[in-house]
């Protein structure tokens, strides 16, 4: 385990000596149904949890719990329609918790990040000017490209592209420096990407923009599996994740700062509130899935529990992360160390942990991605292949537009042994 990894566990191990010093992998498994599915008998190892984790149980309760007891929509004064009313409310406080900021009216819920991020791409287009200039990051994924390119095209505005750096697989602010001048008005940023797995320095990233006058939006969705998210600490002014890559339902979630939100022109029905966060609710929203969203929550605070921590709501979830990522970064070193013995295999990104999530790409001299990973789907073994829709990071690494990577994502509920497994199998493919 690498330094960044024996400062996690330090973390999650703390001095409170109640804590479970080795993670509960069992209990954590017994809370996800899926992961006992088998396929005529064969089970599941699923490593493709970049495109979307499973869920635990408590997320399904809750989602079941809807539907039979809550199942109305909002705004009377009927039982259950204050209840769902409650329900939202606390699913709003709860995902602030959890993205680190004291003011609910910055937590927008909606469908997904991608149509959240066309929703306010087109609000912002109306405090920009022709020949204003915005920058979109190579290594985005192309929710966080498309809806600003086509804002520029509508709009006039010059298109900026930040480059990554092919060593440290991440955005390095010399980058940035030269690309910023009076006329940027928006930086497109990820914080780590879902192809290479490299983590971006949003916090300093986002200080020099914001030096330049520049609006921050951060797409978060390959982070937020991971580490958790403090959006006070980093200072971004925009930044979305997606609930189902972090065990919860396909929902997206935008933090907007109070100020930038207020200022922005709001797409709404005319007869819509125009107060916080419900200002940017288009229809009624899924409550079934914020139902869930709530389940998901709940279940980060039954691991911090399992783990000692049983204080404040942000509290036990810095705890829980801790604790998934320090197991985590055990199955990364497992992996990691296994793909870069492989004959032929080249990785598309950091060969260490260092700056990196758990997402490992790898392309091979002399096999495609979509064959490996079609036998590797046989055997079991869940995975990805092409481009992910990371499509300017695979245009920038020369990769087969038809082929793309094999992705592997890992997640806390996968094994050493799931690890082995697989890595047995990528060998046995590629060495015949």
């Amino acid at each position: 385990m690498d330094n960044f990894s024996l400062a996690r566990f330090a973390v999650w191990a703390g001095s409170n000596e109640s804590r479970f010093m080795t993670f509960p992998i069992e209990a954590v498994r017994s809370q996800f149904p899926s992961l006992a599915t088998t396929d005529n008998g064969q089970r599941r190892i699923y490593l493709d949890n970049a495109a979307g984790t499973q869920v635990p149980q408590q997320t399904i309760a809750r989602i079941v719990d809807f539907f039979h007891r809550f199942n109305s929509n909002t705004g009377v004064f009927n039982p259950t329609s204050v209840a769902v009313d409650a329900m939202y409310t606390e699913a709003v406080a709860a995902m602030a918790d959890f993205l680190g900021t004291g003011d609910t009216g910055e937590v927008l819920l909606g469908a997904n990040m991608t149509t959240l991020t066309y929703q306010l791409s087109r609000s912002l287009a109306h405090q920009f000017a022709p020949g204003d200039e915005i920058i979109i990051s190579r290594m985005e994924h192309e929710g966080n490209v498309t809806p600003w390119l086509q804002m520029a095209e509508d709009n006039d505005l010059v298109v900026k592209w930040l480059e990554f750096d092919r060593d440290s697989w991440r955005v390095e602010p010399a980058l940035l420096e030269p690309l910023l001048t009076e006329r940027t008005r928006l930086l497109a940023l990820n914080y780590a990407s879902n192809l290479t797995g490299g983590v971006n320095d949003v916090k300093a990233l986002t200080a020099m923009a914001q030096a330049a006058g520049v609006i921050v939006y951060v797409d978060a969705v390959q982070y937020a599996s991971h580490r958790l998210i403090d959006v006070t600490d980093l200072g971004c002014d925009f930044l979305a994740c997606s609930p189902y890559k972090f065990y919860g339902p396909h929902l997206g979630v935008v933090f907007g700062k109070r100020a930038r939100l207020e200022a922005l022109h709001a797409y709404k029905l005319r007869c819509a509130t125009d107060d916080l966060p419900l200002r940017f609710s288009i229809g009624t929203p899924a409550f079934e899935l914020i139902a869930g969203l709530l389940g998901t929550l709940d279940y980060f605070i039954w691991l911090a529990e399992k783990t000692g921590e049983k204080g404040e709501r942000r509290s036990q979830f810095k705890a829980a992360y801790a604790a998934m990522g320090a197991h985590e970064d055990q199955l990364s070193e497992r992996l990691l160390q296994g793909l870069l013995s492989v004959p032929g295999l080249a990785l598309q990104g950091a060969p260490t942990l260092q700056h990196r999530v758990a997402t490992f790409s790898f392309t091979h001299d002399r096999y495609p991605a979509s064959a490996v990973a079609q036998q590797l789907s046989a055997a079991g073994v869940y995975c990805h292949w092409g481009d992910n829709y990371a499509f300017e990071v695979a245009r920038a690494l020369n990769l087969d537009p038809h082929e793309g990577v094999l992705r592997l994502g890992l997640a806390h509920y996968n094994t050493l042994e799931e690890i082995d497994q697989a890595l047995e199998m990528i060998k046995a493919t590629l060495a015949t």
